[in-house]
């Protein structure tokens, strides 16, 4: 019976679904995670009729067929790209970025990353790095007798030191926006890499070209809604088990017709 199959991809379906959703709930005080949302389409349809095709000699056509559907198969896992709430830390390199935009970093292999989370460290050298030590694009040293850091909404970085009045211009964050921030490739650690569905990286100054501004002292919070996920969890719950419902009504049909005599 195609009902026991259909039910099985509706069950696959929806354990993906609850997949995507605990994911979420683990994230949920993650710096700068955005939520994702599980997509689904119909599967293929057999075309026991097709609609328009000729039902009579004098010409008469089918308006509607029978079109028989396969079930459902997963279409995307997309990010739900929102601002997260900004929450006070007061830490001179914790950046939070308002509005669009990731900060560049280089990853061990050369390749450049992205990231959203602007909890950012020193290195022994006084690099600025991110919290896994991968170095900020462009490079960034602090001098070990800087006082105090100051980084303005444009990403100037300024260091106060004990003999000086006037501050000094350590250097410049930037930010990289993408036309398609959805494409951009997910691989751990709050850090994304360049695809061609999101399209090449455009850097420029925050601020600058649509790109949001960054607040000094704050991180992004999770964009994760805690309560909607809890009500799409029990949704996906329900639909699960109204497909192994569906499969035990086709064994119950199944084992009605073995039995005749």
């Amino acid at each position: 019976m195609r009902a026991l199959k259909i039910a099985a991809a509706g069950m696959s379906a929806q354990q993906m679904r609850v997949d995507v959703i605990s994911n979420n709930l683990a994230n949920m005080n993650t710096t700068g995670y955005n939520a994702r949302r599980a997509e689904f389409a119909d599967l293929h349809y057999q075309q026991l009729a097709r609609p328009g095709s000729i039902n009579a000699s004098d010409g008469t056509v089918l308006p509607t067929g029978i079109q028989l559907g396969l079930g459902v198969r997963a279409s995307a896992i997309s990010v739900m790209l929102s601002q997260g709430s900004v929450a006070a830390t007061g830490g001179d390199l914790d950046v939070a970025i308002e509005g669009d935009g990731y900060l560049e970093v280089t990853l061990p292999s050369g390749v450049p990353g992205y990231t959203r989370d602007g909890a950012l460290k020193l290195t022994g050298d006084g690099q600025v790095v991110t919290s896994e030590g991968y170095p900020i694009v462009p490079d960034i040293t602090v001098p070990r007798d800087t006082r105090s850091i100051s980084i303005n909404a444009e990403g100037e970085v300024y260091g106060y030191f004990t003999d000086q009045v006037q501050p000094q211009l350590l250097g410049q964050l930037t930010l990289a926006g993408f036309t398609n921030p959805k494409g951009l490739e997910a691989i751990g650690s709050n850090l994304f890499l360049e695809t061609p569905a999101s399209g090449p990286s455009v850097v420029n100054t925050p601020g600058e070209d649509g790109l949001g501004t960054l607040r000094q002292g704050y991180l992004e919070d999770s964009s994760v809604d805690p309560v909607r996920e809890v009500t799409d969890l029990i949704e996906a719950q329900r639909g699960y088990e109204l497909n192994s419902k569906v499969i035990s009504a086709a064994d119950q049909m199944l084992s009605a017709m073995v039995q005749l005599r």
